[in-house]
């Protein structure tokens, strides 16, 4: 039986390109991996999030011609998974087929476009379970009852209004009448594949982060400051963490002004997990 745990403790890779290891002892609430490209950090992440879908009994995987191994410790240690998101952040053109097209309407062009029509489902899951959970508060009666619920649609709220203020300068709000996310701007609604490369990554992050719905999971982010205004690379960490403080966040990065407002001691250099 599957035990899921809060958090990663330790990843470990052996026999990396076949010549080197890594051990890096993590944080519960934020891990960075910083260093210059061609280091091998999206390396480390990728080996990581690949191993966490295959873990065999042991919480050991090996793959590859060289037989890299990847060994997980999780908190609790006697848990076998854990709750994972993936943030992809170069929005490269998709190659386009039928289904897809079929699917999306001819929406979907980019990575980041399929990730936003992926969680616009996750999204109106969330709302349905939300929803739920709050007429068995409300039927339930009582003051008690009724603060509950307020509590529950209260994540939902600091969502919309963390989206309007990122994305104040250009006038845009979310629609908050529908059940999926659109924009408003002069009078105009936009769909998310009409944003910008910098907004539509944003929103992808913020809405991974709210439809994991306060349960603790792990984060994973490959260089998440790559299109983003300065000013948002430097509130990210503590946006994602005012939506979900359970979320364990684990990402690369070569800017520092990601590691900025407080982070700084929880950055890690390849160079320090790495043995020949």
């Amino acid at each position: 039986m599957e035990k899921f745990g809060d958090y990663i403790k330790r990843i470990e890779i052996r026999a990396l390109w076949g010549r080197k290891n890594i051990a890096w002892e993590l944080r519960p609430d934020v891990n960075i991996l910083s260093g210059v490209n061609g280091i091998g950090k999206s390396t480390i992440l990728n080996h990581s999030v690949r191993s966490l879908g295959v873990l065999g009994p042991s919480g050991v995987i090996g793959y590859g011609p060289d037989m890299t191994e990847v060994h997980i410790t999780f908190s609790p240690e006697d848990a076998t998974c854990v709750r994972y998101d993936v943030i992809r952040s170069f929005d490269r053109p998709l190659l386009h087929g039928d289904l897809l097209d079929r699917m999306a309407g001819g929406n979907v062009k980019t990575e980041l476009d399929w990730q936003l029509y992926q969680l616009q489902r996750r999204y109106l899951d969330y709302q349905v379970n939300i929803g739920n959970r709050i007429i068995e508060q409300l039927t339930s009666g009582g003051v008690e009852g009724n603060v509950q619920a307020s509590r529950l649609s209260e994540p939902k709220r600091i969502f919309q209004d963390m989206v309007d203020d990122l994305f104040s300068e250009t006038g845009k709000r979310i629609l908050r009448k529908s059940n999926e996310i659109l924009f408003e701007q002069d009078n105009d609604i936009l769909h998310p594949h009409q944003l910008s490369s910098g907004e539509k990554q944003l929103l992808v992050i913020l809405l991974t982060v709210l439809v994991q719905d306060g349960q603790p999971c792990v984060l994973f982010m490959d260089e998440p400051e790559v299109s983003l205004h300065v000013e948002w690379q430097q509130r990210l960490i503590s946006l994602i963490r005012t939506l979900n403080p359970h979320v364990q966040i684990i990402l690369t990065t070569h800017s520092p002004a990601v590691i900025m407002d407080g982070w700084q001691d929880a950055v890690t250099e390849v160079s320090d997990i790495t043995e020949d």
